[in-house]
Parts: C-alpha cells; structure tokens; sequence
C-alpha cells in the first residue's frame, strides 16, 4: 500500500508510528469534524472514511480512549475534552472518593483503502495516578499536556510520560497495536 497516508497533525505521533512500525509512512493535517460517541470503533471508522473521502488515498487513523472503570465508560474516546477542560491534575483528583483507580487505555488504528475498513487495537489494564508523573517535557506527546502523565500499566510503578521509550514499549497500547499493523503491511507487500 504504497500511497497509504497517516491522517494527523501530530508529528511525534507520526514519529512514533514510523520507529514502531519499521517504516515511515507520509501523514498529513486534514480538519476533520469528528464523531462524538463513547464506541472506539464507531470513532475510527468515521474517522478513516472521512479522512479518505478528504484525500481520495488510503488512509490510516487512530484514536484513543482511556477508560476509569469507577465511571463506566467515562471517560474513554472523550479524554481529550476532559484533558483540556480538567487538565492532567484534574484527571488524577476526578476519582478522589472513588476505592476504584483502575483503569483502560486502548487504541484503534483504522487503515481504509475506499472499500475496506480494518483495525488494529490493543487494550492495556491499569490505574490512575494520584498526581501526574512525567519526565521531560521535551519529550513531545508525553508530557503534562497529555494523559500520558496519569496512567500507569499493569506491572509498572510509573505513568507512561515519566518512563523512556525502552521501559514503554512492554506496556504501550500504540507499540502493541503497531504490531499488528506492521504485520498485516507486510504480508500485503
């Protein structure tokens, strides 16, 4: 799929993409009214149609969404308005009086060709922390301004922007849905 495009404006998204994928793949800015649903899928595949009906090339989209279990499926895909409106501190204090702190993130690349929709998903257990925890804040998407800050894996005692890209790999949901998509682009090659 040699003209498939990444739809985002994001460049340390589209870096990301590309070191776990093995391969750049060209990405591109397209405005894009998005879908408001608490369905991932729903979210993705709107996504990806419009975004191909933009360009008239295939397209891959992502969206995310984090999930605090004591709120049902709240937030999920709406964490972004919930960021921008509480912030990362907001997110930590929003489960104050709650015994429940764990949580889901997930992610859904959506690969759609004009006629086909695929995915790729991956779905990783944990909590939120009391306060944010990061690092660097040169270290692009996963700083104070992302809810990276907040969550931390099953199995890891920090939140995914205070650790380094080789402690993140084994708990990241976008390493582990890139993997799959690496393996489908490969086997169509």
């Amino acid at each position: 799929m040699n003209d498939l495009i990444f739809i985002t404006g994001n460049q340390s998204k589209a870096d990301y993409l590309a070191k776990w994928l093995g391969m750049p793949i060209p990405h591109q800015k397209v405005e894009l009214e998005e879908l408001q649903s608490l369905d991932l899928h729903a979210v993705t595949e709107d996504k990806a149609r419009r975004a191909y009906a933009a360009v008239q090339k295939p397209v891959l989209v992502e969206d995310v969404a984090l999930t605090f279990h004591a709120l049902g499926r709240l937030p999920g895909t709406l964490i972004k308005w919930f960021l921008e409106e509480l912030g990362v501190e907001g997110l930590c204090k929003i489960l104050q009086g709650f015994d429940d702190r764990s949580a889901t993130a997930s992610i859904v690349y959506g690969l759609f060709d004009g006629e086909t929709f695929r995915t790729f998903e991956a779905h990783v257990p944990g909590k939120v922390a009391l306060e944010p925890q990061s690092f660097d804040e040169d270290n692009g998407w996963k700083n104070n301004l992302s809810w990276n800050a907040v969550f931390i894996p099953d199995g890891s005692t920090k939140t995914y922007a205070a650790m380094s890209d080789e402690e993140l790999e084994p708990f990241s949901h976008r390493a582990k849905a890139i993997a799959k998509l690496r393996e489908y682009l490969e086997s169509i090659k």
